[in-house]
């Protein structure tokens, strides 16, 4: 029985010592009922009942934007982060337009007909791959040319 009385008492240490850590550090706009300062003192002078208060009455929830009174909706021409990741997008899609662009260009350099190795955007005496003439490379008949 005693060893039972004992780690009911460590138990309850341990879960006093949490809510007032928990409290202590807790955001002070979600904090309902008392102001954080009274919610440590009833948590640390009513054993038991002064920790479940608090996770029960006084740890609010998180709420959403519109709800709760405190927080309020911002209009998205009013909302500066909002603003600034419509010009953070947009200078993105330009750049992803001119990098598509540019590899347009250079498709269209290297797929035109009768482009010889020199013209090749990787230089001269390299082999294009997909140059069916290439040796070793499988030609039209699926046989490697000589």
């Amino acid at each position: 029985m005693a060893r039972l009385l004992f780690g009911l008492g460590v138990a309850a240490v341990i879960f006093t010592i949490y809510a007032v850590a928990d409290c202590a550090f807790f955001d002070r706009m979600r904090i309902r009922g008392l102001s954080r300062g009274w919610w440590i003192v009833v948590i640390i002078f009513v054993p038991i009942i002064g920790p479940v208060l608090w996770f029960i009455i006084g740890r609010g929830r998180r709420t959403s934007s519109v709800s709760g009174g405190r927080g309020h909706t911002v209009a998205p021409d009013d909302d500066t982060d909002f603003l600034r990741r419509l010009g953070q997008d947009a200078e993105q899609d330009e750049r992803i337009r001119r990098l598509e662009q540019e590899l347009a260009e250079l498709d269209g350099e290297a797929d035109t007909p009768g482009a010889t190795d020199d013209q090749h955007p990787a230089g001269p005496g390299t082999t294009r791959p997909d140059n069916p003439e290439a040796p070793g490379e499988a030609g039209p008949s699926g046989r490697p040319n000589a």
